[in-house]
């Protein structure tokens, strides 16, 4: 995908973490999107997007999942571009953990 270059926000990064399940990756989006970005200089756009697998030529009556959580993140600094994804980690490192721990699917994946 090719997106023009925000003259405002010259920093750009995309983000795509694979999920199990969509609702597992729909979970994630949910957390994520409860805490607003900080600092006025970034801006953030999280999607869902179906999974490389479930548009395999291999599978052609597969049902597309959004299982891909998109985080697309632009900055006016690239200091400000990392420490941005640094907190995006730290906390889809705890949604993880916790989906880890508690989540059926993620368990039942686990057997």
């Amino acid at each position: 995908m090719t997106t023009a270059i925000d003259p405002d926000f010259p920093c750009a990064l995309t983000i795509e973490v694979p999920f199990p399940t969509s609702r597992l990756a729909s979970t994630a989006l949910q957390a994520l999107q409860v805490d607003k970005e900080l600092s006025p200089l970034v801006s953030r756009i999280f999607a869902l997007a179906p999974s490389q697998h479930s548009q395999d030529a291999l599978a052609p009556n597969t049902e597309t999942e959004a299982s891909v959580l998109r985080a697309e993140y632009r900055a006016t600094t690239n200091r400000m571009l990392r420490v941005a994804v640094n907190s995006f980690m730290e906390s889809l490192n705890l949604i993880i953990e916790v989906m880890g721990e508690l989540d059926e699917d993620v368990l039942a994946a686990g057997s």
